[in-house]
């Protein structure tokens, strides 16, 4: 289980997040929806380890930390953000092997393997090949939530999932959550679609903006 204690951010005069506490278990989705200005994306990135809480500590599986040790655990954390941020001159197995190579230190068929799994579940194996450039926004939602796969966190992380898709993508993407919750993987949804949320989610936290 996740728990998160008294988390706070503020930038500037502006309180972004106030005193948040919340539980998580393991396993489990939460959906964090709400308008632009709520602190959707912020929470995320403090998760993440990008950015720095003014206040707050999180627990994980009864183990305090602060959101510095939450970056410097490679392993907890994995986040598909909207842009998708693949290196556009990385082929799709470069972009996916990346991080297990240079972090976590796998060798080649370990690695190797692991990519060519990911890709037939999410089915993207004849992609591999291929240049951020080649594919479209669903194909490369896919690559980046592989990538963030391959370091087999504890928990995957998604920064608006269905924007900017048409309906059978959503569709996918629903899938796709759902059939991840089945294996067991924790899961954050930060989303403005709050029937999609509903669709997917076991918690709901509806964020607006801090007067």
């Amino acid at each position: 289980m996740l728990q998160i204690k008294g988390l706070s951010k503020a930038f500037g005069n502006k309180q972004v997040i106030r005193q948040l506490d919340l539980d998580i278990p393991t396993g489990s989705i939460l959906a964090v929806v709400g308008p632009s200005g709520g602190g959707k994306t912020t929470f995320l990135r403090i998760l993440a380890g990008l950015e720095k809480a003014d206040a707050g500590s999180f627990v994980l599986d009864g183990k305090e930390m602060t959101s510095e040790e939450l970056k410097a655990e490679e392993q907890i954390v994995g986040v598909v953000f909207q842009d998708f941020q693949l290196f556009p001159h990385l082929s799709v197995f470069e972009n996916i092997t990346l991080a297990p190579k240079l972090v976590l230190k796998e060798d080649k068929a370990l690695y190797t393997k692991k990519v060519a799994d990911l890709a037939k579940t999410l089915g993207i194996s004849e992609l591999l090949d291929s240049y951020p450039f080649q594919l479209s926004g669903g194909q490369k939602q896919r690559v980046a939530l592989a990538r963030a796969m391959a370091m087999s966190p504890k928990i995957l992380a998604y920064d608006e999932p269905t924007s900017a898709l048409d309906p059978a993508l959503r569709q996918q993407v629903e899938d796709m959550i759902l059939s991840l919750k089945k294996e067991g993987v924790t899961q954050i949804v930060v989303t403005h679609d709050l029937t999609f949320a509903k669709n997917i989610a076991d918690h709901l936290l509806e964020v607006s903006p801090i007067i």
